[in-house]
Parts: C-alpha cells; structure tokens; sequence
C-alpha cells in the first residue's frame, strides 16, 4: 500500500475512516454485543432495555454463526494433522463459544433485575 492509500483510509488521528460510518445496526450485524461498545453510539441511548437486550441477543447469536463458520473451515483444512497450530485456534473458537454463553448470563442477569 502506498502512502497516498494510506492517507485516503486514514483520517487525522489514524484511525480509519470506516468507523465514522459504524453505525449500531453495523456493530451488532458484526457479532459486536459488549454492552459498553454499544453505548458509545448515541442511539443506544434512545432504546429501552428491552430493545437494547434484543439487540445484545441478535449480536450474540451473529458471533456464535461467526465463530461456528471460521470452525467449519478450519476443520476442513486439508491434511489437518500437518497443521498443529490450527488445533490451538480451534481451542480458541471453543474458548470464545463458551465466553459467549457466560456472557449472555451474566448480561441476562443485569437486563432483568
């Protein structure tokens, strides 16, 4: 990438232009679901609990089908026993799938007190 590439993703700060299109609908399409992420956008402040918790139960339902696809494809790698490292990253997936049922837990409990 040459620099005039780079000068056009990047805007004053370095941060890249995408994110000023990031819009919530955005973020939970992409399996985003932490509750503090969400709040960065002014929107999320609008809805009830009721409709942010939906919203927090379609992401997590996004990055488990995520996470479920990148499994299928690793686990169909060809010759997969001459590939070790690819054993740790479905570990890692495991470990992610797991995260996402203890945080849908934890974040059930705090949407329903």
């Amino acid at each position: 990438m040459d620099d005039s590439e780079c000068g056009e993703k990047l805007k004053s700060g370095g941060k890249p232009q995408s994110s000023q299109n990031m819009t919530l609908q955005k973020a939970v399409d992409m399996g985003e679901y932490n509750p503090e992420f969400l709040s960065t956008f002014a929107e999320w402040h609008t809805l009830s609990k009721h409709i942010q918790f939906q919203f927090i139960q379609t992401a997590m339902e996004n990055r488990r089908h995520q996470l479920l696809a990148q499994y299928a494809a690793i686990s169909n790698v060809l010759d997969f026993r001459l590939k070790p490292e690819l054993k740790e990253t479905l570990n890692s997936i495991h470990k992610q799938l797991k995260k996402i049922d203890e945080d849908f837990e934890t974040i059930s409990l705090e949407y329903f007190k």
